[in-house]
């Protein structure tokens, strides 16, 4: 299919799953008014898409909606299973990831640097750790990006939050590792279908170093599936992948006791091209990038299972969609 057949065939999907899910589904697989089936466009190697269909393993009913929408499409499919898919940063309680942050098997950087730079440990002074995905301009000022669920880390967050670097997991402690304070993020509510998990924090010290392995990132793109791309994070450092799906509607991550489970929508997938995986617990906040240096996205969550080597699948938000609801453009 074309991209605006694949497009349409997808709306038409998304219809018949809801329908069937008024059915068959359990009320304990629905998030937010919709079964725990994400539903997306994939990229074929010739240049086409096939609908993208994901769903949890554990789930039944779940499993046989799945594999009905996939019959009703037809041959131009790519259904796989996730297991559960939940946020990757570590605090017990508010977020739980997928493993927990252990800062001895971290393969990124864990301690403190300075000036700062993308890539390494950072965090709420409540959260454990995270990743410091990029420097952002807004009004002028240097500001650091990550996710929601690592510079805030619950909805008791407010302005003026100290930020540290590294995380607390990892050893930071204010004030000696106070790097800047929160200043600003997207509001993230389980009963409201989310787009971005994001925000910044005010930087004390606005000398930072910018490169990633492949230079300085300042521009974007909108992923149209297939792209092959590298990220730089805390736990397992610098890691490539495939750009698996796009445009993927209703994946549901789990936040923990906190926040419980958020519907996102728009979502980009990336299975890693290595023998490990792409990401893992205290990775989130990483900004995915293609080979030649141009940001696509915002790394915050991943899959228990799934992906070619069965690592586990990873899902970013649109890095422009995150960039326009702060109000940010990259350094």
């Amino acid at each position: 299919m074309d991209h605006g057949t694949a497009r349409e065939t997808k709306a038409q999907a998304v219809d018949y799953a809801r329908e069937l899910s008024e059915r068959v589904i359990r009320p304990s697989d629905v998030a937010d008014g919709g079964p725990a089936l994400a539903i997306g466009l994939a990229p074929q190697p010739d240049g086409t898409y096939a609908l993208a269909v994901r769903y949890r393993l554990g789930l039944p009913s779940v499993r046989s909606i799945a594999r009905k929408v996939a019959a009703e499409v037809g041959t131009d499919v790519d259904i796989r299973r996730t297991g559960r898919i939940s946020t990757l940063a570590d605090d017990p309680a508010k977020v739980r990831p997928r493993p927990p942050v252990i800062t001895a098997h971290a393969l990124g950087e864990t301690g403190r640097t300075r000036p700062l730079r993308p890539g390494v440990s950072i965090a709420h002074a409540k959260v454990t750790a995270g990743t410091l995905g990029a420097f952002v301009h807004k009004d002028g000022v240097v500001h650091a990006l990550s996710n929601f669920h690592v510079l805030a880390g619950s909805r008791q967050a407010k302005v003026g939050d100290t930020i540290l670097q590294p995380g607390p997991a990892d050893g930071g402690r204010a004030p000696r590792d106070t790097v800047g304070t929160l200043a600003a993020w997207v509001d993230l509510d389980q009963h409201r279908t989310a787009l971005v998990d994001c925000a910044i924090a005010l930087l004390d010290d606005q000398e930072v170093d910018p490169e990633y392995p492949v230079g300085r990132v300042t521009t974007t793109a909108v992923a149209l599936g297939g792209e092959q791309v590298a990220k730089i994070g805390r736990t397992t450092s610098v890691t490539r992948g495939r750009v698996t799906a796009i445009e993927l509607d209703n994946v549901v991550v789990g936040y923990g006791d906190d926040m419980g489970e958020i519907s996102f929508d728009n979502q980009i997938e990336v299975e890693s091209t290595g023998t490990g995986p792409f990401s893992r617990g205290g990775d989130s906040g990483s900004l995915v990038y293609r080979a030649d240096g141009v940001a696509l996205g915002l790394l915050f969550a991943g899959s228990e299972s799934g992906g070619e080597n069965g690592t586990g699948l990873t899902y970013i938000n649109p890095i422009d969609a995150v960039l326009d609801a702060l109000g940010v453009t990259l350094v």
